[in-house]
């Protein structure tokens, strides 16, 4: 079961859609809890996501058991505001405020609690993971490394100069203020992972050409570098920066759907060896 909800994050109100597992409802007494996955999109994209990858994504997810939201950043989708005037604090303040809601629903468990983040949403969730200590995995699609100089290197420097000049600039539409590329700046997503204590799937493909594959080994090392959480890479061959074809889109879903499965396994089995 979907459903489309409105979520109000200080004057603006974030649309989003809520996946539900398949027992949803069929609880009874209502004592059996279910994960929560939150899914982070991209620069200028949307809940939906390229060729409806977060559509298909949420769907997979639900159906092995877990709560999931995927949602409009301000400016973005169908959700209030001006994107391009936010800036990389807003969005991960928007996240925590998504993650609340989340955690009002009943019957999720607040013990597990994953974010999925795409390009700058991999950045988004992994900050905010840093930040808010209720996340407890991370799944890493793509995701940037050096805020700024990535999504200069996708806008062009022209834009940037504009927006600093003029005081915004347009990129497909969207008008992007010197507040958007300064807090760009100030993320540094490789020094801030090593205080997430959780456990990390990153994944990247080898034909992506908007953010080098060289990020998933540099991201796994600093991750290996943390006294404790595990960190697990998956590269896939000739997948593009959206997974667009469609044999590295299924792998895509089925590895993160196996390493999600996995992470109930284990501490499943962590409880049974406490007792």
């Amino acid at each position: 079961m979907e459903r489309q909800i409105t979520i109000r994050h200080q004057q603006e109100e974030l649309t989003a859609t809520i996946h539900y597992p398949p027992e949803a409802g069929d609880q009874g007494n209502g004592c059996r809890r279910v994960p929560l996955v939150i899914i982070c999109h991209g620069f200028v994209g949307s809940r939906i996501g390229v060729d409806r990858l977060f559509v298909k994504a949420a769907r997979a997810f639900a159906e092995d058991g877990n709560m999931v939201i995927r949602f409009d950043y301000i400016g973005c989708g169908e959700s209030s505001g001006n994107y391009g005037s936010e800036g990389l604090e807003s969005m991960i303040a928007q996240t925590r405020t998504v993650l609340e809601y989340g955690l009002s629903c009943a019957d999720v468990d607040s013990k597990r609690i994953t974010l999925v983040g795409h390009s700058l949403g991999g950045a988004v969730a992994l900050q905010t993971a840093v930040r808010d200590r209720r996340v407890k995995q991370l799944v890493l699609w793509s995701a940037v490394g050096y805020p700024f100089n990535d999504i200069v290197k996708i806008t062009g420097r022209d834009v940037y100069d504009t927006s600093v000049n003029s005081g915004s600039a347009d990129y497909l539409g969207y008008e992007f203020t010197p507040v958007f590329f300064d807090s760009l700046a100030q993320g540094q997503p490789f020094q801030e992972a090593i205080k997430f204590s959780g456990n990390v799937l990153v994944v990247h493909g080898t034909s992506d050409e908007v953010i080098p594959v060289d990020y998933a080994f540099l991201f796994q090392k600093v991750f290996w570098m943390r006294p404790e959480g595990r960190c697990d890479k998956e590269i896939i061959f000739q997948a593009d920066h959206t997974y667009s074809a469609g044999p590295q889109r299924e792998l895509l879903l089925e590895r993160t759907r196996n390493w999600l499965g996995e992470q109930v396994q284990i501490e499943q089995e962590w409880q049974h060896w406490m007792i």
